[in-house]
């Protein structure tokens, strides 16, 4: 019988949460863990460092946030939707092949709005194949027609298009802006009739998807690459009868839990008592470890969301909370904000959950954390509330005294 805890070992080793780095990071770090993940997913807040980087700096410590961008630029990395808009790894391109013409084909949304605006089309893919890789804000609005697309001008309505059907790339960022370029000047082009077809497609996701948790129930597949729950149920069932996928038994999750069969080593460690968490560290709330809700409920007990969204008045923890992992459990969520120019860390609030108490253990790893976190984002005093513990004010200020 496999427990709740025991789950989560798993899927904390799986996803490089388990111990804190070994070694020093280099750049095939980058890729390697964002293999490790499937994917990384991407967002554009930065009060803090944006999600993609650091989502890498929980596994990796200290790196330089530039190795990203250069592993991307050197096409080791495509951008697509996957959990959501994302980087992933360029040899699972064919996969995702299959979803850019099934958008393009069925997606209502696409098809109607590029044959509705063809000259728009021409006129965009013309200007690339011109002038080369093209930004938004490289095609001035020649309409001062306004439209449902939260007021998108329609050329970058028709970048998006483009993009989202794979007639674009996105072959590097600067300054987190994309810059587009036509498929065939950033890869070899396929032939599409050499695809895996939807079916396929759908099992190795599925497949991907439990290999990568390391362990997990079936209502947690289908929320990793965003499939529909009735394909998880078929492809679980065709994973069974080839005996790549086992399930398991357990009291905490009645129906069973998946296990991919290259994972049974590490459910042997885990269950012989031979793995234990001992990273602290805080985390994006894009994090494939927490991004579905449910599964980190269900997991881990920590309710969480993003109240970035609502209004000040109707926040409970802060605009953007990172929650805290430590030695394998969501113990609170930090609310900060790098003042880059001062080199000044503010926390604007930390809320530990009801049932965990910070002992010396805690505040010695927090402290070491927050270090690194403050010096990797080059603000390296730390500003913390009036109203703060007592215990850790002080472990802090000890921090910010030394030279």
């Amino acid at each position: 019988m496999i427990t709740r805890h025991q789950v989560a070992l798993m899927q904390l080793s799986s996803l490089g949460l388990l111990t804190p780095p070994s070694s020093e990071p280099s750049k095939l770090d980058i890729l390697q863990t964002i293999r490790r993940m499937g994917i990384l997913q991407i967002d554009t807040i930065s009060v803090v460092n944006r999600s993609p980087y650091l989502v890498l700096w929980s596994r990796l410590g200290n790196y330089h946030p530039a190795w990203l961008e250069k592993t991307h630029a050197d096409g080791e990395l495509f951008e697509y939707w996957a959990h959501a808009n994302s980087f992933i790894p360029m040899e699972d391109y064919p996969l995702f092949r299959r979803k850019m013409l099934e958008r393009a084909t069925h997606w209502w949304q696409i098809s109607d709005w590029v044959n509705n605006h063809q000259d728009m089309i021409d006129f965009v893919k013309d200007t690339i194949k011109e002038k080369g890789p093209q930004k938004s804000s490289d095609f001035p609005k020649r309409s001062g027609v306004s439209n449902g697309w939260w007021d998108w001008k329609d050329e970058k309505i028709a970048l998006d298009m483009l993009w989202t059907r794979g007639d674009l790339m996105i072959p590097f960022r600067k300054n987190f802006q994309r810059y587009y370029d036509l498929r065939e000047n950033v890869i070899d082009l396929l032939d599409d009739t050499n695809i895996p077809d939807l079916k396929i497609m759908n099992e190795v996701f599925v497949e991907k998807t439990i290999r990568i948790l390391g362990a997990t129930r079936i209502n947690w597949i289908a929320d990793y690459y965003r499939l529909k729950k009735v394909d998880v149920q078929k492809s679980v069932q065709s994973l069974i009868d080839k005996q790549k996928i086992f399930f398991v038994a357990s009291n905490d999750f009645p129906e069973g839990i998946l296990v991919h069969k290259d994972n049974l080593g590490l459910m042997d460690q885990v269950m012989n008592g031979n793995m234990k968490a001992e990273h602290t560290t805080i985390l994006s709330p894009f994090d494939p470890l927490i991004w579905d809700r449910v599964r980190t409920k269900e997991l881990f007990d920590f309710e969480f969301s993003i109240e970035c969204y609502l209004p000040a008045s109707k926040r409970k923890y802060g605009y953007f909370s990172l929650p805290i992992l430590h030695d394998g459990l969501l113990i609170g969520r930090m609310d900060s904000k790098a003042h880059r120019k001062a080199k000044i860390l503010e926390i604007k609030s930390l809320y530990f959950e009801d049932w965990f108490t910070p002992d010396e253990n805690f505040l010695v790893e927090f402290t070491k954390t927050l270090r690194s976190f403050a010096n990797w984002h080059q603000t390296p005093k730390i500003l913390v509330p009036e109203k703060f513990d007592v215990q850790l004010k002080k472990s802090l200020g000890q921090f910010n005294n030394k030279p």
